[in-house]
């Protein structure tokens, strides 16, 4: 969805006995209450003389199709097998399956039209076509019980009123953060990594734990004003109650090839009861409570909410869509760092030093075009939400590159991005990790960068369903592996952990 940028200017404070204003221009983060209007896509929008076809593949017999379609995606073939497989069956990249979870113990339909190339997927970010009404996660939604009784904004459509307040003061509390943004994440990185430097000696340091006890300091601190230094239970295991609160919501849809069959019997079959978290979401609710009253009260005061439905969106933006994000992507940044070879690693180095001899800041991360393409490359091959979903708002036809379906009104379309991202027909080697690929020319495919729920070069607003923090998480990634190759000059990653970290020279 090709909509116009904005630009926000805002005024960081710098400097010690004497504060001063320094103005720099950070990208399409705005906190404008009025919104665009909803915007057709330049692929869905073009009139189209390809042939008209059918939808092909099956959802096979009533509760044995998805049976044998779950037991293939949750462990036979694994996700992206599932989705080849039967691209090359039906010779189609849009087709009729099954997705996981279903019934018996699921009151879930499993039913799906899968759009696996960019042109087809686009038509999920026209929301003209596309509803988002309570499919997060496809047909299944865990329990409202999960976030205080409340369908938070991620499960409400942009027709739904309360949508554009929740997605408006989520967007100013992003804007709002750039105030202490940069000298949060170098302080509690610098942290970070001298804790792991000092675990160094005694073998490869694993980087999992370290990196969401980071995540969830640095993210509670610039999305929720709340500091867990000021509560030693979230210090010590802040991170550790959000992981549970999301793994019991998020495990029936995980598909997990190992231990099988244990756990397509004890994991997938039936959805797990809020009360197992409700104790950790209680501790994560009185932090937020207590240490956020600044953010609460703008959510109240600015933009109409309640304290409880500002304090329950708080905590699902900054535990579902930012700690669980960063979670998954920050491994993936350092796996494709310690992946490449030594020339990209030193031409990313050399380019970050140039850059930044004034300090990290914005502006030199925005001149950083090789590290902003490094970051872009790991999300369209890894993206953190595989999988997007949109249900049809009336009849339409739907394209792909060759061909037309007729998709009616209701059917529930699912595109799994790491195979939509791999489109051979937009991507040059598009299995290949490629660190230049998003530059000079190549910023054209920005277009087809889908990981948001809209395109890279999209902007976020209360119109549509786009991931309200998209600049916020490339330009975070993009300081995140600015500063570790600030700081070292030779860093070797394999398998998850940290074995070498050699200091820069100074």
């Amino acid at each position: 969805m090709n909509l116009p940028s904005f630009s926000t200017t805002l005024h960081i404070s710098t400097g010690s006995s004497q504060m001063s204003s320094k103005m720099i221009t950070m990208s399409r983060i705005t906190s404008s209450s009025s919104s665009p209007p909803p915007v057709k896509t330049s692929i869905t929008s073009q009139p189209t003389s390809l042939p008209i076809r059918t939808v092909p593949g099956s959802y096979g017999l009533p509760l044995i199709g998805p049976f044998i379609d779950r037991l293939n995606y949750a462990w036979f073939q694994g996700s992206e097998d599932f989705f080849r497989k039967r691209i090359e069956k039906n010779q189609s990249t849009v087709f009729r399956t099954n997705v996981p979870p279903s019934f018996p113990f699921f009151l879930a339909n499993p039913n799906v039209v899968a759009v696996l190339d960019c042109k087809s997927f686009a038509h999920m970010f026209d929301m003209e076509l596309v509803e988002k009404k309570d499919i997060l996660v496809g047909d299944f939604m865990p329990s409202t019980k999960f976030t205080g009784d409340r369908r938070v904004c991620a499960y409400l459509d942009t027709a739904e009123p309360q949508h554009e307040q929740i997605k408006n003061f989520t967007m100013d509390i992003l804007k709002r953060s750039s105030t202490i943004w940069i000298p949060t994440l170098t302080t509690l990185l610098d942290t970070m990594f001298d804790t792991i430097e000092s675990q160094l000696p005694s073998g490869p340091v694993n980087y999992l734990i370290p990196i969401q006890k980071f995540n969830f300091s640095f993210l509670s601190r610039v999305i929720a004003g709340a500091n867990p230094e000021n509560s030693p239970d979230m210090a010590a295991n802040g991170y550790i109650r959000m992981d549970r609160w999301l793994a019991v919501q998020l495990l029936p849809t995980v598909p997990i090839t190992a231990f099988q069959p244990l756990v397509e019997i004890f994991l997938h079959s039936f959805p797990y009861p809020h009360f197992l978290v409700s104790n950790d979401y209680n501790k994560l609710y009185e932090f937020i409570e207590k240490e956020g009253k600044d953010v609460i009260s703008r959510g109240q005061t600015d933009f109409n909410l309640t304290k409880e439905d500002t304090i329950h969106n708080l905590l699902f933006t900054l535990g579902f869509n930012a700690f669980g994000g960063f979670s998954i992507f920050f491994p993936s940044l350092l796996s494709a760092l310690g992946s490449a070879d030594r020339r990209i690693q030193e031409n990313l180095r050399q380019e970050v030093r140039e850059k930044t001899g004034s300090g990290l800041t914005f502006r030199a991360v925005n001149e950083m075009e090789l590290v902003q393409s490094f970051v872009y490359e790991t999300l369209r091959l890894n993206p953190p939400v595989p999988l997007q979903y949109g249900r049809a708002r009336k009849d339409f036809n739907l394209s792909s590159h060759d061909s037309v379906f007729n998709i009616k009104k209701g059917e529930l379309l699912c595109g799994f991005q790491p195979l939509v991202m791999k489109d051979p027909k937009i991507f040059d080697d598009p299995e290949s990790f490629i660190a230049d690929r998003f530059m000079n020319k190549g910023k054209e495919l920005l277009t087809y960068l889908y990981w948001s729920n809209g395109p890279q070069n999209g902007t976020p607003s209360a119109s549509n369903k786009q991931c309200a923090g998209k600049d916020f998480v490339t330009l975070t990634a993009s300081m995140f592996l600015a500063h570790l190759l600030m700081r070292y000059d030779s860093v070797t990653i394999a398998d998850g952990s940290f074995s070498v970290l050699e200091k820069a020279k100074q």
